[in-house]
């Protein structure tokens, strides 16, 4: 008889986030979550049956489980009696690859410093590119690894991680090289969606229009030559659109560039300064636009009919004390929003949890919502909610353990996400357990 890999079993609940095979949750919809609760007896708690290959085989009742598979056909068998299941957490936004922190300037923005003002003082992108072309191929991919292990151990199975720290061609490659590395190795369980970000910010001694078109002529058919001979695998392409850095026109061609590349569009759009890049971004068909703190309606309009993805960063707005997001607007419009954590020296968070308790407080988002947001519609804004982001049949077996009563506390207990956190299952294998004290 065939084994199947991994029994959850007895759990209290089982938060789906979906269960008819939606692959984004829109407006009023982001509300409404899919939740298996256990009979209030006590009698039978509910079981979910995981594949060799990973794959989700059954879910449901555990009397309706056991109907169908026998224990011995399970190779593990996890008891997970009055505790919750949720899907593994999908991080939209980060800069996961970099080196020489930034702590300096958390003091200067605490003083009133504002972000460009760091810029424009040798600070904040062209600190860290400074470290970032002095460090090996090696050293980032030692600290890449580390702040994606962390990031397992807080509960996201899914990541995108940025280049952008080079501003030239070499560096850029080097740390897609990194990323590459990182995606490859089988002892880091998370699987991770890697973004060219080139034009993360104009080069020192460069205008803004000679770096377009370094990226564009340079930079990307570089790429291009190392994803055909299979030593990338790159999904996106990203553009810092922002006054001072790069022009809307200047990122339409940066970004049409990737796309003929095959590259998904995935940018910074609206952070600072309302320029109509969410716009610009929709009629490209854009899979997804990040920040959009000065977002128009007629942005979130245009970003609502293409189906393009808002990925929201609240611990941007909290860290750079800027008015947060219109996220309200956005979903009454209809749009899908997700979350990102902006994990990066300038936003040092790379907890999924704390990001979505911020996104409840500070961007008056439901706790509904804000599990939406980082999970089936963080996997839809990086093309992989077919596989990720809700618990069915079929899907990646990508689950959280959690030790607790009902599902909210993953986001009520700010900052006990550890404790809070039982086991992490990565494609129906048990990852990381919390530590025992």
């Amino acid at each position: 008889m065939a084994k199947h890999r991994l029994l959850i079993k007895s759990a209290k609940q089982v938060v789906q986030v979906v269960n008819n095979g939606a692959r984004v949750l829109t407006g009023k919809d982001m509300r409404h979550l899919s939740i298996l609760d256990a009979s209030e007896d006590g009698d039978d708690g509910l079981s979910v049956g995981l594949w060799m290959d990973g794959r989700i085989c059954a879910v449901g009742p555990d009397k309706e489980i056991q109907e169908q598979y026998d224990d011995s056909q399970f190779d593990n068998i996890v008891d997970a009696t009055g505790q919750c299941l949720v899907p593994g957490l999908v991080d939209g936004h980060t800069h996961a690859v970099w080196a020489g922190d930034r702590v300096h300037e958390f003091a200067m923005k605490l003083a009133g410093a504002t972000y460009m003002d760091v810029h424009k003082a040798g600070g904040g992108i062209h600190f860290t590119v400074g470290h970032v072309r002095d460090s090996s191929e090696e050293e980032l991919y030692a600290q890449l690894k580390q702040h994606a292990s962390r990031m397992l151990a807080a509960g996201t199975t899914l990541v995108e991680v940025k280049s952008g720290y080079g501003l030239d061609v070499d560096t850029e490659m080097k740390m897609l090289a990194a990323i590459e590395r990182a995606k490859n190795d089988r002892s880091l369980p998370i699987d991770i969606s890697s973004t060219f970000c080139g034009a993360h910010a104009v080069p020192k001694h460069k205008t803004a229009q000679e770096a377009t078109t370094d990226v564009v002529d340079v930079q990307l058919p570089r790429l291009q030559q190392l994803m055909d001979n299979g030593q990338l695998h790159v999904d996106n392409i990203d553009v810092f659109c922002e006054q001072g850095v790069f022009s809307v026109e200047q990122t339409r061609r940066i970004l049409t560039a990737g796309t003929n590349m095959g590259l998904a569009i995935n940018f910074h759009g609206e952070e600072l300064h309302r320029l109509n890049s969410a716009e610009m971004g929709a009629e490209l068909g854009a899979r997804a636009i990040s920040h959009l703190e000065k977002v128009s309606e007629a942005g979130i309009e245009a970003m609502s009919r293409a189906g393009s993805i808002g990925v929201v960063l609240p611990t941007t707005a909290y860290i750079l004390r800027l008015t947060p997001p219109p996220v309200r607007a956005m979903i009454d419009a209809g749009m899908a929003v997700a979350l990102g954590s902006d994990f990066n020296p300038n936003a040092h968070c790379l907890a999924m949890p704390i990001v979505m308790h911020l996104a409840c407080v500070l961007l008056h988002m439901s706790m509904e919502e804000a599990l939406v947001a980082a999970t089936i519609n963080g996997a839809a804004s990086l093309g992989r909610a077919d596989t990720q982001g809700s618990i069915e049949v079929g899907k990646q077996a990508d689950i959280l353990i959690l030790d607790v009563p009902r599902w909210e506390h993953l986001i009520y207990q700010i900052g006990s996400h550890q404790h809070v956190i039982r086991d992490v299952v990565k494609n129906g294998v048990v990852v990381h357990s919390r530590a025992e004290t």
